[in-house]
Order: structure tokens, then C-alpha cells, then sequence
């Protein structure tokens, strides 16, 4: 891994945790709002509530991903340009291509991940999230 690389990842993973995060938290009260009447009420305990909310999350994880990688990337390569590192980069003779080369593979390796979520995890999660309503 380039010296390039390390910088850009370095850089894209932290507003990328916050804003996956963010998102899945959005998602997550959205569905709690949902399934509200089902689960108030009813006299459950927190940790069976809180397996009702882990797996309706799991089936978040594919809509909250491309929000995730679109805002931290938006927001690494705004920083970038705020403080002129691109312009330097572009000056020193790199391509956007290749400063974006490590935000690309790791918005592959989210696709490849998001596509094992939706053929795997997320049919065993709403079976067992259906068992348990």
C-alpha cells in the first residue's frame, strides 16, 4: 500500500464510521416506530428488545452502506481541497483516479460485503426476528 493510499484511507474511515452509524441509527428508529405497537406493552424484557432491534439492523446494513461511503467520501475529498491537497496531487502529476483508487476498493469490498448481507444474513435475521415477534 502506497503512502497515497494510507493518506486518503486515513483520512475516509473516520467520518465514514460516523456517518454509517448515523445512518443505521436513523434506519433503526425508523423501524422501531414501525414495530412499535408490537412491542410496547407486551411486558419483554431489554434483551429481548434489544435482539428485535440487532435483527432488524442486520437488514439495514445494505440501505446504510452507499449513505455511509457517499457522505465520507463527499467529506474526505472536501477536506482535501479545503487544506489544497488535491491541488498539490494534482500538481505533483497524480490523476483524481489514483487519489480515489482506495475510496473506490473499499466501496467494492462494502458492495461484496452488502451483497453477502443480502443473500445470508438478512433472510436468517427476518426469520428469526419473525420467530420472535
Amino acid at each position: 500500500m502506497k503512502q497515497i493510499d494510507r493518506l486518503v484511507l486515513r483520512s475516509f474511515l473516520p467520518p465514514f464510521i460516523v456517518s454509517f452509524l448515523i445512518a443505521s441509527f436513523v434506519l433503526v428508529m425508523q423501524m422501531l416506530w414501525l414495530y412499535i405497537d408490537d412491542i410496547a406493552g407486551k411486558g419483554l424484557g431489554i434483551w429481548l428488545v434489544l435482539e428485535l432491534l440487532f435483527y432488524r439492523s442486520v437488514g439495514i446494513i445494505p440501505m446504510s452502506l452507499p449513505l455511509g461511503i457517499l457522505l465520507a467520501s463527499v467529506m474526505t475529498l472536501g477536506s482535501m481541497g479545503e487544506f489544497f491537497e488535491l491541488s498539490s496531487f494534482k500538481s505533483g502529476g497524480i490523476s483524481l483516479f489514483r487519489i480515489m483508487r482506495a475510496i473506490l476498493f473499499f466501496g467494492l469490498f462494502s458492495i461484496l460485503f452488502s451483497l453477502y448481507c443480502s443473500n445470508t444474513l438478512i433472510p436468517i435475521a427476518n426469520l428469526k426476528f419473525g420467530s420472535r415477534i
